[in-house]
């Protein structure tokens, strides 16, 4: 349950401290008073969409605090997602800056928005003035059939089927145009791979063949180099003046190291003159070779320019590339079978549970349509017939007030009308899910007199097994309270406050006498809150 809310600088709200006890908790005041501040403040700190319009004229930020009570169910589910949970206590903040930027804790850990309104689903649920618009959706008539039939982990299996049926689809669907596309271009990349295996590519061919060719194209000017610098090499005396050396040294000693060091000048002279007359007696002009290596690095260049690449390792990877596009072709049929049958299987899972599911919520839809007519004829609708059409995929609310021909709810009932069914279905709602808060938002919009005073009797007993809090007009329902909080602006400022027992007689007249209160009013608040 809701403990205590704490508001701070949020629109016109400039500081609340607010407690609040278990089971029916009115909250009124007249219109424009600020009930719908309050409730946003509350809202704002269960998950809802935040700006800066929210931060006061008081400060930087506008700050709201939640305080719940969990039980060891709840905390059980919290502690799964890593929220921290003191005793039995859990407390939500929200921190809205001027920006428009807020910041969202669950305890005090920083959590996500999603997070908090994953939270805050199991904590509370709020009925707003106009979610009996949600009786035109699909996913809320499913929910609602479900919890009452016990199917909700069915319908869950059925979607997950659906999901996995749909990705099957998809992968065959794609593996299919793979096909399409494969077929189509086989022949054409087929030709392109073939030429580029018949090139039969090596890599760092292309590097060596430009050394070559050059080399072959200067054959005849390098050799006449070669010849001239070992006829240069070659008259070098060095090893008769390594001789003469040694001689001397018998007078010079230091003559001796002279004459090793020209020693071993030598031997390396004679080693290059030895290469350099090999390379000359290699090197001969081949105008075939020539030939050969132009042609191809003519097909190597034309190649590179054919498939948009710089290098024969380009070219070896987009011949790789074809080769398996050319090969996929030949496992893509046994693929494609294997994917056929998945999607069979998928399917045939699926159709299983959603019969199932169509089985189940049929079976469940007659007591849950004759659940909500005897509660709606409870609260004043004498004739009202509630039905429940069940489709394979799809659950309708039929409605009639007067027992002839129902028609879509949404359609046929009026404001009153649709404020009573919600009611119903609520009641239900929150008793199948264990919800341990439920907000009701003026949900008596449209109904007055004795039917009133049932929806206010409605709403009490919910208030029996779980806080409930009513916003509510009329004296009927706010009479029916185990706590009343009047909401009231003076000067653009809003306030609430708890009313004691008088407090609560003057509110409930002035709710049945408008702003002046007279003896009668007051005598038949007194009555109603007995």
């Amino acid at each position: 349950m809701l403990r205590a809310l704490s508001v701070s600088n949020y629109i016109l709200i400039g500081s609340l401290e607010l407690e609040f006890p278990e089971g029916l908790v009115i909250i009124s005041g007249e219109t424009g008073a600020g009930k719908s501040i309050l409730l946003g403040a509350l809202s704002l700190v269960l998950g809802a969409k935040a700006d800066s319009s929210m931060v006061g004229s008081h400060g930087e930020n506008c700050v709201v605090e939640a305080e719940f009570s969990v039980d060891s169910a709840l905390r059980s589910v919290l502690e799964e997602k890593d929220i921290p949970v003191e005793g039995d206590s859990l407390i939500l903040r929200r921190v809205v800056s001027r920006s428009g930027r807020s910041r969202s804790f669950a305890g005090d850990e920083p959590v996500s928005v999603g997070d908090l309104q994953e939270i805050s689903a199991l904590l509370i649920d709020i009925h707003s003035q106009h979610q009996t618009l949600r009786l035109q959706d699909q996913r809320f008539r499913t929910e609602v059939l479900d919890l009452y039939g016990g199917t909700v982990e069915l319908r869950e299996k059925t979607a997950a089927a659906l999901q996995a049926l749909n990705a099957a689809t998809r992968s065959l669907e794609e593996l299919r145009a793979k096909k399409a596309l494969a077929l189509r271009d086989q022949e054409y990349n087929h030709s392109r791979w073939q030429r580029l295996e018949e090139a039969r590519l090596v890599p760092g061919e292309l590097e060596d063949l430009e050394a070559e060719q050059k080399a072959l194209a200067h054959a005849e000017e390098i050799k006449e180099k070669l010849s001239e610098a070992y006829e240069l090499v070659s008259n070098l005396k060095l090893k008769d003046a390594s001789r003469i050396l040694e001689r001397a040294s018998a007078y010079i000693p230091h003559l001796e190291e002279l004459a090793g060091r020209l020693e071993s000048a030598r031997i390396e002279i004679e080693d290059i003159e030895a290469e350099v007359e090999s390379l000359g007696a290699r090197t001969e002009a081949s105008p075939e070779r020539l030939q050969a290596v132009e042609e191809r690095l003519s097909l190597l260049y034309s190649l590179m320019q054919k498939y948009g690449v710089s290098s024969v390792q380009e070219l070896a990877a987009e011949r790789d590339r074809l080769k398996e596009l050319v090969m996929s072709t030949e496992t893509i049929e046994e693929d494609e079978a294997a994917l056929e049958g998945e999607v069979s299987a998928a399917r045939k899972a699926y159709e299983k549970l959603l019969k199932e599911l169509f089985d189940k919520r049929t079976a469940a839809a007659g007591p849950f349509a004759s659940a909500i007519q005897e509660q709606l004829r409870y609260l004043e609708l004498d004739h009202a017939v509630f039905e429940v059409k069940v489709g394979e995929s799809s659950v309708d609310f039929l409605f009639s007030s007067t027992g002839r021909a129902p028609q879509d709810v949404a359609k046929a009932a009026s404001g009153g009308e649709l404020s009573r069914i919600m009611l119903s279905l609520k009641a239900h709602m929150a008793r199948l899910t264990h919800m341990p808060t439920l907000v009701f938002d003026e949900i008596d919009t449209g109904v007055s007199g004795s039917a009133a005073d049932k929806m206010g009797s409605l709403v009490c007993s919910m208030g029996s097994s779980m806080q409930v809090f009513a916003i509510t007009h009329l004296p009927q329902v706010a009479a029916k309270g185990n706590a009343h909080y009047l909401v009231s602006k003076s000067a653009d400022v809003t306030s609430v406050r708890a009313l004691d027992a008088e407090g609560r007689v003057q509110e409930i007249a002035r709710m049945l006498s408008g702003s002046v209160i007279t003896p009668e009013a007051i005598a038949n608040a007194k009555s109603l809150l007995k």
